[in-house]
């Protein structure tokens, strides 16, 4: 009788990717981080395998994933199993040269159990085809597709060099003064880092992010400020363009510049939750030894990256890991780690504080881990935060992209626009003229219209409110593990 210890792969998984189908199989990718995903999918051909980004999208693959999908399952499982099934009966591809890879992340919601469904509606639709998962959990393994160390200190860069290229692109694309300029520098510059990964250069850390940091700050830029929105959520449909209707253009066609946190952060994330379970539940063992190490060592690349970005001086730097662990010690237990769990408030409450007051928060509907540990924690991220402008968008099949969009533009008109460096030297002047009326206002006077078009929100947390979050600040301090 065969031992199941020592094959944790479900007997019903279908046809198995074997070492000769490398060489003979195309491995589709669906889309979700197009920037990070070029770079991933570069590397992992280098060893051998053709894999390729989808780029299909539209009512088509929503449709085709209602065929196999229930719409109250999961809208990011819906849109994977759609846009594979879709890709599939397009005919661009053999179905018997075809493989179709998938993560799994081992948490109690969709990254886990996408597999699953995608293998059912598989099984009716393309027996024939292999489908992988890829994952760092044990939870499945395939001979013919393997993450080696060489490999996943690759995949560790591509993540970094990524989030880098992602918020300076997003940054630069805004204020260009050439359409387009932006996307060219973007592509240009993985080109260059997949010459990188294949030469071994991309070891260079320090040189490759001063090359991407220059690369952006060449392109000319306008002058004005516009507002921050950052986007939050979770993890497919905060960064796939297909499952959130492509949020970015749309606050870029608003006026806003988009800000989205980097993927290394729900990487940290996964990470941490075995060091903090480990707290909790008072264990210790090389799994939790070995995450400390690891944690030590990304964060102090992700803070070497954001050193060199405030040295430049041209560009703001990305979240730092251990900043967010001390924002969620304001709002909830790191505990809380279903889904995106604590990672989700705790970006919300460090875009307000960094001058992204403005969020809107991407979920699925029905997704429960997310409305709880975001729409459930508005109220308390903006006891901390007053002037935070929050709105939660629910992602469905059934929801018109005008609904969401109007529901979005809602928002975006309690913004309160930021001024432009004249603009600034102007309002400075009537502050300081401001201040010297202050005794008469107190007097019984009233503000003069511009003071009161410029004075914050009447809207402020209560003094206790104002000390717990002082208290919960003060708390332990994470980045130390």
């Amino acid at each position: 009788m065969k031992d199941p210890k020592k094959d944790n792969a479900p007997a019903d998984r279908g046809p198995v990717f074997t070492k000769e189908m490398r060489a003979t199989h195309t491995i589709l990718v669906p889309d979700m981080l197009p920037v990070h995903f070029k770079l991933l999918i570069g590397v992992l051909n280098n060893y051998g395998y053709h894999l390729e980004l989808l780029q299909n999208g539209g009512q088509a693959v929503k449709d085709r994933g209602l065929e196999s999908v229930h719409n109250d399952t999961c809208y990011p499982a819906l849109l994977v199993v759609g846009q594979f099934l879709d890709a599939l009966d397009s005919g661009r591809y053999d179905p018997d040269k075809v493989a179709l890879v998938i993560t799994q992340t081992g948490g109690g919601c969709r990254a886990s159990n996408y597999i699953h469904l995608l293998r059912k509606a598989m099984k009716k639709a393309y027996p024939q085809v292999p489908i992988i998962s890829l994952n760092f959990t044990g939870l499945e393994k395939c001979e013919g597709f393997q993450i080696t160390p060489p490999i996943l200190l690759k995949l560790l860069y591509c993540v970094l060099y990524g989030d880098l290229l992602l918020s300076l692109y997003n940054q630069t694309r805004p204020y260009e003064t050439e359409k387009g300029g932006a996307e060219r520098v973007l592509d240009a510059c993985v080109e260059r880092l997949l010459k990188a990964f294949r030469s071994g250069s991309f070891l260079r850390y320090g040189h490759w992010c001063r090359e991407l940091l220059k690369a952006f700050a060449a392109l000319p830029r306008t002058g004005e400020k516009k507002p921050k929105v950052g986007i939050v959520g979770e993890i497919y449909v905060k960064y796939s363009p297909l499952a959130n209707n492509h949020l970015e253009d749309f606050l870029l066609a608003e006026g806003c510049e988009p800000v989205l946190p980097g993927l290394l952060d729900f990487c940290l994330y996964c990470i941490v939750n075995g060091i903090v379970d480990g707290e909790l539940y008072d264990f210790k063992n090389a799994r939790t030894r070995l995450s400390r190490l690891g944690y030590r060592i990304i964060l102090r690349m992700q803070k070497k990256m954001n050193r060199l970005i405030r040295r430049q001086g041209v560009f703001e730097p990305l979240h730092e890991f251990d900043e967010l662990r001390k924002e969620a010690d304001k709002l909830l237990n790191q505990g809380v780690k279903m889904g995106e769990g604590w990672l989700i408030p705790a970006e919300m409450g460090l875009l307000c504080r960094t001058g992204a007051e403005n969020v809107v928060i991407t979920q699925p509907f029905g997704c429960l881990p997310n409305h709880i540990v975001a729409k459930g924690m508005m109220r308390r991220v903006k006891e901390c935060y007053p002037n935070a402008n929050l709105v939660a968008v629910d992602y469905d099949p059934g929801a018109t992209r005008v609904n969401l969009e109007n529901r979005i533009k809602l928002m975006l008109s309690n913004i309160r626009r930021p001024k432009s460096p004249a603009e600034e030297g102007g309002a400075a002047g009537e502050r300081a003229a401001g201040e010297k009326s202050k005794p008469e206002e107190a007097a019984g006077g009233t503000l003069p219209k511009a003071a009161a078009q410029t004075a914050p929100p009447p809207a402020e947390a209560s003094a206790p409110e104002r000390e717990e979050c002082a208290e919960a600040a003060a708390g332990r301090e994470r980045g130390q593990i």
